[in-house]
């Protein structure tokens, strides 16, 4: 967390342009995935690579290899390893982790793995927190393990729904470790959240689209989205959050 009296504000990304305008426009980190559709997954190495020459931004790569549920067989475990021993060869700041057992609580055997071979940087355990079991058992138990920070929405779809429970998860994290309020957080809503929940560091992905630049396009595939339009952030929607905050 930044200075006292200061705010702390992620973006995620799903791409080097992305990144690039979330920089541009002032973003403090950046949680970089592919995919954001699916929620975010494990960026590939070049994107990995480029985006740490490139920006000297806080950078923490999703260690997730899939979209869907946060259950991961032996397999997928040993791909998220793998994954967070190159983000750390590779001078990331970060990683961002999630995974739960089949009965909703948190992985603590293998998410504590995650955490020492990410060592020394940083962990945030991303919002398969907000589907798990027990939000105040997990808490404790992510304390213990050794992660800075937990990403939630307050276990409903959007962080304005679930702002009460992210209040109170909050007083009790008792700054041991960070709670970070994110989805569907955006200028218009981020001053009441800060004030309402007493947080201080801020998640948003401001998803936008932008129109491709081809000079042609294939009649057959005129309507295409998929093939004509790009993952887009508006820098100057990134400096509007940290405005919304003063």
């Amino acid at each position: 967390m930044g200075k006292e009296g200061t705010y702390i504000i992620e973006i995620a990304t799903s791409d080097f342009v992305t990144t690039q305008s979330a920089v541009e426009g002032g973003a403090d980190r950046i949680e970089l995935c592919a995919n954001l559709a699916e929620g975010g997954t494990t960026p590939s190495y070049g994107t990995l690579k480029q985006c740490r020459e490139v920006f000297s931004v806080l950078l923490y790569p999703i260690i997730r290899p899939r979209g869907g549920d946060f259950l991961y067989t032996d397999e997928e475990f040993s791909i998220m390893l793998r994954d967070v021993k190159l983000c750390r060869e590779l001078g990331c700041d970060g990683v961002v982790i999630g995974m739960l057992q089949q009965d909703g609580r948190i992985d603590v055997q293998r998410s504590a793995k995650l955490v020492e071979a990410a060592y020394p940087l940083g962990v945030t355990y991303h919002r398969a927190f907000d589907r798990c079991l027990d939000p105040f058992e997990a808490l404790e138990q992510l304390v213990q393990i050794g992660c800075e920070r937990i990403l939630t929405s307050g276990q409903m779809p959007t962080v304005s729904e679930g702002v009460d429970l992210v209040t109170e998860l909050n007083k009790r994290a008792d700054e041991r470790i960070i709670i970070m309020p994110g989805s569907g957080l955006r200028k218009d809503n981020i001053k009441w959240l800060a004030g309402k929940t007493g947080c201080r560091e801020f998640h948003s992905s401001l998803r936008g689209k932008k129109t491709s630049e081809m000079a042609f396009i294939q009649p057959g595939f005129a309507g295409s989205a998929e093939s004509y339009t790009n993952n887009a952030i508006d820098a100057e929607e990134v400096r509007a959050l940290r405005m919304s905050l003063a």
